[in-house]
């Protein structure tokens, strides 16, 4: 949100749109984005967006001059890029299975992490050779995650990680699994691609502008499909050009453009 600015100039970043496509994935507290975003809009000198889907989406909804939305990506750390699979010291203290699929984010609706757990448990049904299946993140809001068809312990929460711990967590997956409904970018699968870990992603116009092929894409909340992917990825040993090819489609985004392109759109609500 925008604040009444007097004088000065505004620039207001737009994450998402959630609060319209999928209102009953957020709190109530969100929905008062549905009038408070488009008197930001009005308000502001720049509007930017975290991808060119989303300033797409921004553009049509609010009649915004498409060309005049500021497309100001999110980076990823070089870290990510030497992170180092979790010691055993790590796997003990947070109970982390030998192998895992992992899913990275809120515990919110709109991660749509019903349906993972729906896939997985059809996975399992048809293979005696399931890695664990992990999820890491904070308590969000909305109903509780439904186990019980899920055998005992077959799935791991850990709550928050420190990203230093993340880091090791992601490098060490067999897969990464972000099923979302709705995305402004999408750092997770971002980050694991930087780790040359294997991303199986809903597909949506920003995975595949912020993805590429260096991800699978799945239908929108098609368990089979989804079940399928996650098989396929895990089943499959990556080879050296495949790491690189993730690792090359990660370095697309980096924080000093982020910063460069930042200041331009500050520069633009100047001049």
């Amino acid at each position: 949100m925008l604040p009444p600015a007097r004088h000065a100039r505004g620039v207001v970043t737009i994450h998402d749109l959630s609060f319209l496509r999928y209102p009953d994935t957020v709190t109530a507290d969100s929905l008062r984005y549905q009038q408070l975003v488009p008197r930001s809009i009005a308000r502001a000198d720049v509007v930017c967006a975290l991808s060119h889907a989303m300033a797409d989406e921004i553009a049509a909804e609010y009649s915004v001059e498409r060309a005049a939305i500021h497309v100001v990506e999110p980076g990823v750390d070089e870290a990510w890029f030497e992170a180092k699979p979790p010691d055993a010291e790590t796997k003990r203290r947070l109970g982390l299975p030998k192998r895992y699929v992992l899913a990275v984010g809120t515990l919110e609706p709109r991660k749509n992490l019903p349906l993972l757990i729906a896939a997985y448990g059809r996975w399992r049904a048809s293979s005696a050779d399931v890695p664990g299946l992990v999820l890491i993140g904070p308590a969000g809001w909305g109903p509780q995650l439904d186990l019980e068809s899920l055998p005992a312990g077959s799935v791991t929460t850990t709550g928050y990680l420190d990203e230093a711990v993340l880091r090791h967590v992601v490098a060490g997956a067999s897969c990464v699994a972000f099923p979302s409904l709705y995305e402004g970018f999408g750092i997770p699968p971002v980050e694991a691609l930087a780790c040359g870990v294997p991303v199986v992603a809903t597909d949506l116009p920003v995975t595949r502008e912020v993805l590429g092929d260096a991800a699978r894409l799945v239908p929108r909340g098609d368990r089979e499909s989804l079940a399928a992917a996650l098989a396929q990825e895990c089943a499959a040993t990556s080879t050296a050009e495949q790491i690189l090819e993730r690792q090359a489609r990660a370095r697309r985004w980096t924080w000093e453009a982020c910063a460069q392109k930042a200041m331009a759109a500050y520069e633009a609500a100047l001049s």
